[in-house]
């Protein structure tokens, strides 16, 4: 981990920040690490934006309407090492303080750390958590994702979330050929989702994104895993004779388990899709607060 003094923390639109750059979860799909983000350190070797609240602070004040902040879409706000640095805090105060709305996308039960300004987010404008949910086995979730709490811990977290009325947003994906683009995978998270209550399901296709940077790096540990737990091996030869060098990969399974998971959340009235749902994350409510109080 290394600390730097950012120049800006806000991207332009939608209104995104990333406190910390890299991240120490470990999940062996992670897409962050393609080197088409230009990376210029070890991924695991965290660059920590140590003025990010003062940066915030300082872009807040500055902006003529106000909006929702994200974070979360390149590194998770909520690495173990926030618990002890509580940057994301001090930026959720600085959120709060201004009137601004936040939507957070995470794997970390860290976040109910946080909740009563969350809450009191919500309250004012608007909170959206976005909890990303891939393997509905406890076991398996602690092999592909090793570095964060397992799938019914997150689901403890959604369930929080509903009780102090914020709403939640899952992420099903990715979902790995040969490893969790099964059924009854997906009637496991399918079936967290029902009793969270979750507001809207982001799935964009049963599969994976693989290139360079993060290939590498996914077969690696397939490899790994594959000399430890019968389930995993040969897997790298498998995939790279099914897919290649696709960027692409799509679970054999996609269509069934699409259409699976379409009227799962139809009959459970739960939003499923991509840019309506992104469209609703990042609407502002303009009358949330009374006139003359921004």
């Amino acid at each position: 981990m290394h600390f730097v003094n950012a120049k800006t923390i806000l991207s332009a639109k939608p209104c995104g920040m990333n406190i910390y750059r890299g991240c120490s979860h470990g999940c062996i799909y992670c897409d962050s690490r393609s080197r088409c983000y230009q990376f210029t350190h070890t991924f695991e070797d965290i660059e920590v934006k140590q003025n990010a609240p003062e940066l915030l602070a300082d872009a807040l004040r500055k902006k003529r309407r106000r909006c929702m902040i994200g974070t979360g879409s390149m590194c998770d706000p909520y690495i173990p090492a926030e618990k002890e640095l509580c940057l994301m805090r001090r930026c959720l105060e600085v959120i709060d303080r201004y009137d601004f709305g936040a939507a957070l996308l995470t794997k970390s039960d860290l976040l109910l750390r946080d909740i009563d300004i969350l809450e009191r987010i919500n309250r004012k404008t608007k909170a959206v958590i976005q909890m990303t949910l891939t393997t509905a086995d406890d076991n398996l979730c602690r092999l592909v994702e090793p570095g964060v709490c397992p799938t019914s811990r997150r689901f403890e977290v959604l369930c929080e979330c509903k009780k102090v009325g914020i709403p939640t947003v899952v992420w099903v994906s990715p979902l790995l050929p040969f490893i969790n683009d099964t059924k009854e995978n997906v009637d496991g998270i399918l079936d967290y989702c029902i009793r969270a209550g979750v507001k809207a399901i982001l799935c964009f296709g049963i599969g994976l994104t693989l290139r360079e940077g993060n290939r590498e790096y996914f077969y690696a540990a397939l490899d790994r895993l594959g000399t430890q737990h019968s389930q995993f091996a040969n897997l790298k030869e498998r995939y790279i004779r099914t897919f290649g060098n696709n960027y692409m990969v799509a679970s054999q399974n996609e269509n069934q388990l699409m259409a699976h998971i379409s009227q799962v959340c139809k009959k459970n009235k739960i939003m499923l899709g991509g840019e309506s749902i992104f469209k609703w994350i990042e609407e502002f409510p303009e009358d949330s607060l009374q006139p003359g109080l921004f």
